[in-house]
């Protein structure tokens, strides 16, 4: 049986394809279209999941969606005509969108697919809860999902058990942690469903004493979180309910100061709010996870929802709540909701026991040895093949230790926003420049930004404060840990502000040669660790394909490419050459 997800419309569109039960190939529309956060139907990502299999749409069983369209658009307009007529502006403005796309979802996949069967709908948050309980490794475990809005709910706890999945209780629009999150990242200057989580990243610079910062204070005033973590905002600070801005007048006045424009100077003030928010979430996160474990006595713990990116957050939970484990699946936020349709599909509601364990992340496009070497040729690009992969292994850790930037591209794309051993940038961490180098030279993007380590999880214990045993979520960078005092000053550009890093380990079953190279670092530098970021520069998705790779380093610092068993040197190739329009995409 195949069962195709499909999650599109809003952001992050994604397509997961299912095959009895088991995740063959899950991928964002955003990698082949080259929009970040593409909303549009995932037509590519789709055709990808069924190349992959090497079937067409005649072969799909079952297709769903991850949301209802039309109880979402009872709660659009029931907002609107609350708030009338100073709704009026931005509900014009949303009609087109909502009667050409949004109510048509089973006309639209009809027409492009070619599909005569039935689509089925799920609600948005039942398939967050999908998403990560039904491919983790619990067979009963507590779930809690936060993120901005679904249909009417924002935030969601219940119980899965087996095949099942039962939602107990839920917050409703317009109150919503996620958008509470949203509006200080807006007031901030930042871009709202993009940049949350350079608000996280900003935190550790602020006052993170709860006393000492007038700002967390302040936004105390905002929300009214009860000990069982329920909250309720005082929506007076908030406009998201009926103009296309988020933060009021009055939540400017709270703030000292009108929102800040977008790339202002990161000042002190930036800090310390960041921090409040983060203190507010973690306060609210804390308190709703140690009711849910009152109410199900569960000691495994699953998350989904975009807040449950908040790696901050994440690697407090254990430390701070009753839970025991925790499992978050790499794609927590929309993205991550057409494998939560397909997997409710497949096992609660045809009843089939399940199968699969999602242990990797890697489960979009490979490009094969032949079509590297094609690429290459094609394009007279200069390269150095590898017979042995033990020398490709060498050669690449001696570089990193030489003080290069390595782009990485080998086998199958990651799924979700995090670039994990598959697309990734690779550095040296002990280097204490290499953090401005790569936020200047490579990423171009503000120099507050952290970077993340990646550790082989054989190692993690030595260099991190961990839970124990280290939880597999640290697998898809989504924790945050403590580094170890005595290894501050060895690693300073992992090491952010605060003493902390977000993790990522690596074991050698799910990415040998990525496993590998870093402890042959080891060797070299006597310390197993990597600098691991996405390969992209600001503004854009991670890359996709060879040309994606190519492009992206001839267009910044990057040193040399690693792609499959070929070795690309950027100095050996014309400086001029890596625009697109003289290159061949495919």
């Amino acid at each position: 049986m195949y069962v195709l997800g499909i999650s599109c419309f809003y952001h992050d569109s994604s397509a997961c394809l299912l095959k009895d039960g088991k995740i063959v190939a899950a991928v964002e529309e955003e990698r082949f279209s080259r929009k970040k956060h593409d909303n549009s139907f995932p037509i590519n990502a789709i055709n990808y999941c069924l190349d992959s299999q090497k079937i067409n749409i005649d072969k799909i069983d079952h297709i769903g969606f991850y949301e209802k369209p039309f109880l979402k658009f009872e709660r659009i307009l029931y907002q609107h005509l609350e708030m009338f007529p100073l709704s009026l502006k931005t509900f014009v403005a949303s009609m087109p969108s909502w009667l050409n796309e949004k109510i048509r979802v089973v006309k639209i996949i009809k027409k492009q697919l070619k599909y005569k069967g039935d689509v089925m709908f799920i609600e948005h948050h039942m398939a967050h809860a999908a998403s990560s309980f039904l491919v983790c490794p619990f067979e009963k475990a507590a779930i809690l999902t936060v993120d901005g809005v679904g249909e009417w709910a924002t935030t969601t706890y219940g119980l899965g058990n087996k095949s099942n999945i039962h939602l107990m209780k839920e917050i409703k629009f317009p109150h919503s942690l996620g958008l509470l999150y949203s509006t200080i990242t807006a007031y901030l200057g930042f871009s709202v469903n993009n940049s949350e989580y350079k608000v996280m990243g900003l935190s550790p610079y602020g006052q993170m004493n709860k006393e000492k910062n007038k700002y967390y204070r302040k936004l105390q005033k905002v929300i009214d979180i009860k000990e069982d973590g329920s909250y309720k905002l005082d929506m007076s600070y908030f406009t998201y309910h009926y103009k296309d801005r988020m933060p009021s007048k009055k939540l400017c006045d709270l703030l000292e100061g009108p929102i800040y424009k977008r790339d202002s100077k990161v000042t002190q003030k930036h800090k310390d709010i960041a921090a409040a928010v983060q203190l507010i979430t973690e306060d609210t996160i804390m308190k709703m996870l140690t009711h849910l474990y009152n109410e199900t006595k569960c000691q495994n713990l699953v998350m989904a929802g975009g807040v449950a990116l908040n790696s901050v957050c994440n690697g407090k939970i254990l430390k701070n709540t009753p839970f025991k484990k925790i499992w978050i699946q790499p794609n927590a936020s929309d993205g991550g909701t057409s494998i939560g349709v397909a997997c409710y599909i497949y096992n609660t509601i045809f009843k089939k026991k399940r199968n699969y364990i999602m242990t990797n992340a890697f489960l979009g496009p490979e490009y094969s040895d032949k079509e590297t070497k094609d690429f290459l040729d094609k394009n007279k690009i200069k390269y150095t093949s590898f017979k042995d992969e033990k020398d490709l292994v060498k050669t690449t850790a001696k570089l990193i230790y030489d003080n290069n930037v390595i782009g990485w591209f080998r086998g199958r794309m990651e799924w979700g926003p995090r670039a994990l051993g598959s697309r990734s940038i690779l550095s040296d961490p002990t280097n204490p420049n290499m953090q401005e180098i790569l936020n200047s030279k490579v990423k171009h993007r503000e120099k507050f930004r952290p970077f993340a380590p990646v550790v082989c999880e054989d190692d993690a214990l030595e260099y991190f404060d961990c839970d124990k045993p280290v939880p597999e979520p640290t697998d898809y960078m989504l924790m945050v840990y403590p580094v170890f005092k005595k290894w501050h000053k060895k690693i300073p550009s992992v090491t952010h502000v605060d003493g902390s890093g977000r993790l990522q380990t690596i074991r050698r079953s799910q990415n040998e040669l990525y496993y590998d190279v870093i402890k042959e670092f080891g060797k070299h530098s006597k310390i197993p660790i990597l600098i691991n970021t996405s390969f992209n520069i600001r503004g854009e998705p991670i890359v996709c394909t060879p040309f994606d790779a190519y492009k992206c380093m001839m267009g910044t610092g990057i040193d040399y490419l690693v792609m499959n068993k070929y070795l690309v040197k950027r100095e050996d190739n014309p400086q001029d050459m890596w625009d697109c329009e003289k290159y061949a995409r495919d």
